[in-house]
């Protein structure tokens, strides 16, 4: 049964087109994952289905029903987003929880008993009292997964659930999206870039990409015959293969050529492919001391000015894509062919 749909769909801001004629269904009780790289239209697109932004074209239907402004408000109570960067009220995490659920004027016992379920599904039990702004990132986005989960609406959304996260917070979150989707069949879409978390975690994916949806698919039709859209994405996002050989220290190694091995915390063995996010590769003029297990240095290649943010192509024996603040492009007074270090962490690395 098909919970929501999108007909002929698009959204502009200003004189970009972040929506092109976007045509989509989601089915009741599915987690669909919209794959793609920073831009593709994801947020834009969930905003949309949490009915927080309307389209400036085309039609969305709930339950069959189209959904206008006049039946925006009641509609809306059945979806919730949670979004990569949340907003808390300074307070605890029993409040900032439970809002949503004393706006519903519940009953106080009601409200108690649901706020308890939830901290114990994200695995926060004990944790009422604390203030939400002394948690951990981690922690924080487990609060906001519960402040959602406890309004028991019909669509989920969420949006990067698990960027820049550690991994052990990431696997509490990406256990609790599946266990809500197959004991409580919660329809989730989910935005990512996050290849492993897309091949493992839903049972569909739409690539998007410049504000198109170019495929459409069950995981292992998308990533088995590696399309030209997802090898477009892949590309700017750096993906290499290469020979992994696990590590008595539980990580991997993986030699993709040139004299460069990316050390990874999955253990692989064999022919391997692997993908490091642009945005969690730290750019420095002098090698630093910190946590990443992986440092480089190489050659800046290319530089792209993106207004805000520097897109930067460094060569360390193989072409590695990373961005980074024009402020910060300017301090380190950075321009082709400068020298610089790339570090990430081993966590970072999303092995596919």
């Amino acid at each position: 049964m098909v919970l929501a749909e999108l007909k002929n769909l698009s959204k502009r801001f200003g004189n970009r087109t972040v929506l092109d004629d976007i045509t989509l269904q989601i089915d009741e009780g599915e987690i669909l994952a919209l794959l793609g790289p920073n831009g593709a239209g994801k947020t834009t697109l969930l905003k949309i289905l949490a009915f927080l932004e309307k389209p400036d074209s085309g039609e969305v239907k709930f339950q069959g029903e189209t959904v206008t402004e006049k039946n925006a408000e009641r509609v809306r109570l059945q979806s919730v987003m949670v979004f990569q960067r949340t907003l808390f009220f300074s307070t605890s995490v029993y409040n900032n929880v439970a809002y949503g659920l004393k706006m519903r004027k519940l009953p106080q016992n009601t409200i108690k008993e649901e706020v308890k379920k939830a901290l114990r599904l994200v695995k926060l039990e004990g944790f009422e009292k604390r203030s939400v702004k002394k948690l951990s990132g981690g922690e924080q986005q487990r609060v906001a997964l519960a402040r959602a989960l406890v309004l028991k609406t019909k669509l989920l959304l969420l949006d990067e659930p698990t960027a820049n996260l550690d991994p052990k917070n990431v696997q509490i979150i990406e256990e609790v999206i599946a266990t809500i989707n197959r004991e409580l069949k919660t329809t989730t879409v989910m935005a990512t870039h996050n290849m492993f978390q897309a091949k493992t975690l839903p049972q569909r994916i739409a690539l998007m990409n410049d504000g198109k949806i170019t495929e459409i698919g069950a995981p292992a039709e998308i990533f088995g015959k590696l399309s030209k859209n997802l090898a477009s994405f892949a590309a700017v996002g750096n993906t290499f293969t290469g020979t992994a050989k696990a590590t008595s220290a539980g990580t991997t190694i993986v030699d993709i050529g040139n004299g460069v091995q990316i050390e990874a915390t999955v253990q692989r063995q064999g022919v391997t492919s692997v993908f490091v996010n642009p945005q969690d590769i730290i750019v420095s003029n002098s090698a630093v001391a910190s946590s990443a297990r992986n440092v480089f240095k190489g050659r800046i290649v290319e530089v792209f000015d993106l207004g805000t943010i520097v897109k930067l192509k460094v060569d360390i024996g193989k072409p590695f894509t990373v961005q980074i603040t024009k402020r910060s492009f300017s301090e380190m007074q950075l321009n082709l062919d400068s020298w610089v270090f790339l570090a990430f962490k081993a966590s970072a690395v999303q092995v596919i």
